[in-house]
């Protein structure tokens, strides 16, 4: 089986869709941390990047650019309060099944059957995609969301891309 070369199609892609060519970050080093104690003793949030919001809160605009919008999303929320708007992948599966994007519930499972320590009180959805601005993720967005993780004493975060 042949590796997809998903950097030149993604990159063929956004192209026919008139967007600049897209400047990848390259990193050299991987910047994860271990926890530092075990996961049943850790408290837990996510973002999706699947254009998950709030049937409350506006819905995201898929053909926006540089959209930094981060919705932060109550924990108890009920996983069938949610809307999908995307239009850069197939979400039918989602819109039936929230939890394939934004496993909301399977983390309340884990935290029922002590898998986990808790959940956190709020979980995060943005940072859809066509984001040029890198600086304003590297040195704003980011380093806020950290902020918020870290007020919160967020010990595990889950990265769910759609």
């Amino acid at each position: 089986m042949e590796p997809i070369a998903y950097a030149s199609r993604l990159n063929d892609f956004y192209r026919s869709q008139g967007f600049p060519a897209y400047r990848w970050t390259i990193n050299d080093s991987a910047p994860l941390t271990p926890p530092n104690k075990p996961l049943s003793q850790c408290r837990v949030a996510m973002l999706t990047s699947g254009g998950v919001s709030r049937k409350d809160a506006a819905p995201f605009n898929p053909q926006a650019r540089n959209d930094l919008r981060l919705d932060r999303i109550e924990q108890n929320t009920s996983s069938h309060f949610f809307a999908i708007n995307d239009d850069y992948y197939n979400h039918t599966d989602a819109d039936r099944d929230i939890n394939c994007v934004f496993p909301i519930d399977r983390l309340r499972e884990l935290a029922a059957e002590r898998v986990i320590g808790s959940v956190a009180p709020h979980h995060y959805s943005g940072f859809m995609g066509r984001i040029y601005v890198r600086s304003a993720v590297v040195n704003e967005a980011a380093p806020a969301l950290v902020q918020k993780l870290r007020d919160e004493s967020v010990d595990v975060f889950l990265l769910v891309p759609a």
